[in-house]
């Protein structure tokens, strides 16, 4: 875990954060790699081809799907929109998607401490549903926020904001937002929530390392030591 600053390590202690909020893909469930899959797979499908990059494919992860074809005609949009959630869905049913090593325990663990948690995702509902009820988490979290819930996805803050107002919190800084992407991260900083970047993300590290997590976990049994010295 990367230590904060003197001057942010007061500024925390004078903070009482006592709601966590995840982003799910790449950060609870290691589903990027079929993503990029299922993107690859649509460009297949409705064009022959995929010329796209897979660092350009994953840029877009965190996102709305439509915005990862908003380079397209409505109509081939809307075909590569079509192919990639049929696709996704097939593989995500033949069990595809698994999650990270020992999220299910740390969890559960955190749940137990009195903190409560959520998910926050760029996902519609009907799909990352399908995951969450196949690995069995739904129990661990008090709310969900799914792409079609606010009228701004990330990187604005309204998903996290929804989540809060959900379970009656305003304050903001009292939310620390879980991710894997530069996207969660500008979402946390758009609504005044603190960010913690997962170690284990398929992101450019490097890249989200220079717009400053407030921490890097390495698991999230860490979570409960930076935000109330509690340990597990």
């Amino acid at each position: 875990m990367r230590k904060a600053t003197p001057e942010k390590k007061t500024a925390m202690q004078k903070k009482k954060i006592d709601l966590i909020l995840y982003d799910l893909d790449g950060t609870i469930q290691d589903s990027v790699p079929l993503i990029v899959e299922s993107f690859q797979k649509a460009y297949e499908i409705v064009l022959g081809e995929c010329t796209r990059s897979e660092a350009d494919l994953k840029s877009y992860i965190g996102r709305p799907l439509r915005d990862s074809f908003e380079r397209h005609d409505k109509e081939t949009a809307d075909k590569l929109t079509e192919a990639y959630l049929s696709y996704n869905l097939k593989r995500m049913m033949e069990g595809a998607i698994s999650l990270f090593p020992g999220i299910k325990e740390s969890l559960a663990k955190i749940q137990s401490l009195g903190y409560r948690q959520g998910i926050v995702t760029a996902k519609r509902r009907d799909s990352a549903m399908v995951t969450i009820e196949q690995l069995d988490i739904k129990k661990y979290f008090d709310t969900m926020v799914f792409g079609e819930d606010t009228a701004r996805s990330k990187p604005y803050g309204d998903p996290i904001v929804e989540g809060a107002r959900r379970l009656g919190t305003d304050d903001m800084s009292r939310v620390l937002y879980v991710g894997d992407a530069a996207s969660d991260l500008l979402s946390a900083r758009d609504c005044g929530a603190s960010f913690a970047l997962v170690d284990w993300t398929m992101m450019p590290k490097d890249e989200i390392g220079k717009l400053g997590p407030d921490f890097v976990l390495f698991s999230l049994d860490e979570i409960p030591c930076i935000i109330g010295n509690a340990e597990l």
